[in-house]
């Protein structure tokens, strides 16, 4: 009986690539309007102030400023202009 060779193990994707981290810091020093959806499928706009592991700070205009839990945020993408 033949045993056949082993297969090397896949190359798994890194768990963290640090995108997050420069993408954040891009949107706070270009004061890139955004709009954020939650979870809840709300939705918010306004631009990123402040971020931490947790949560994104997101200063808005004629409204009080939110913390956002990052694990309560679905997605979200910039604003044009």
């Amino acid at each position: 009986m033949t045993v056949p060779p082993k297969r090397k193990p896949a190359n798994r994707a890194p768990e963290q690539t640090f995108e997050e981290i420069r993408y954040l810091k891009y949107l706070i020093e270009n004061e890139i309007p955004i709009r954020v959806r939650l979870s809840s499928n709300e939705e918010v706009t306004g631009t990123v102030e402040y971020y931490d592991a947790s949560f994104i700070r997101l200063t808005r205009k004629g409204a009080p400023n939110l913390f956002i839990f990052k694990h309560d945020i679905k997605y979200l993408y910039e604003l044009e202009g």
